[in-house]
């Protein structure tokens, strides 16, 4: 972990509906993310995981206070910039994979690549180096249906991890795979964090994965209740 911020966060809040129907999914959260943290997000259903995931990643707006990721501040960019951010400093991994059921693996991982303009041969190369990286090698030709739980995850890893992004937003990685597989999994994005600086944050419920982190979060009620750095 360096001193480096990817995120900043102040005074975040956000409202969903009106009236007597109004909900506060986020009261005032102040927080920061730094260079290769690798972190859990942990807190009951409802206490606003998802929400602020999705803050930080850019997909929704804020009620009130900002969201800075690169110094960039969030509510101040066009859509069009927000898009291009997701696009090549922001990688997700989604609980259900969310792989493109027409595309072969190495198209799902090489899709965003090619929206970022890069030429053939870097993606052959980067796509096929992750592959081996990642005990997927072989298998770039198979569609998601012809790969297991775990291998849908893989290739879900990959095309996160593939335009080297700043930051991994992770929404329970491992909710729907075995704890062997998801232990793997979890070796595998450790060492991702490890060796190549990954950021990553993890919104889970799975002991496993917090017992690999690196700083905890806890979330209770749209509040920061917890922030733990393991060692401290």
């Amino acid at each position: 972990m360096s001193d480096k911020h990817v995120v900043q966060i102040a005074g975040l809040t956000k409202e969903y509906g009106e009236g007597s129907g109004r909900v506060q999914a986020l009261r005032g959260i102040d927080l920061e993310l730094h260079e290769g943290d690798f972190i859990t997000l942990a807190g009951p259903s409802g206490s606003g995981k998802s929400t602020l995931l999705n803050m930080i990643g850019a997909l929704d707006r804020p009620t009130s206070g900002k969201v800075l990721f690169e110094d960039r501040d969030l509510a101040e960019m066009s859509m069009a910039s927000l898009s291009r951010l997701r696009r090549e400093r922001i990688g997700f991994i989604f609980q259900a994979y969310n792989l493109i059921p027409v595309l072969t693996a190495y198209e799902n991982a090489e899709y965003v690549l090619m929206l970022q303009g890069l030429k053939p041969e870097e993606r052959l190369k980067r796509i096929r180096d992750l592959f081996a990286e990642v005990g997927m090698e072989g298998l770039e030709d198979r569609f998601p249906r012809e790969l297991s739980g775990g291998q849908q995850q893989r290739v879900a890893i990959v095309r996160a991890i593939a335009p080297m992004p700043a930051l991994v937003l992770a929404d329970e990685p491992t909710a729907i795979v075995d704890s062997k597989t998801g232990g793997a999994l979890m070796d595998l994005m450790s060492a991702l964090n490890r060796d190549h600086g990954v950021t990553f944050l993890f919104s889970t419920h799975d002991p496993m994965v917090m017992e690999r982190a690196h700083r905890k979060l806890i979330l209770r009620d749209g509040r920061i209740e917890g922030d733990t750095r393991m060692g401290e």
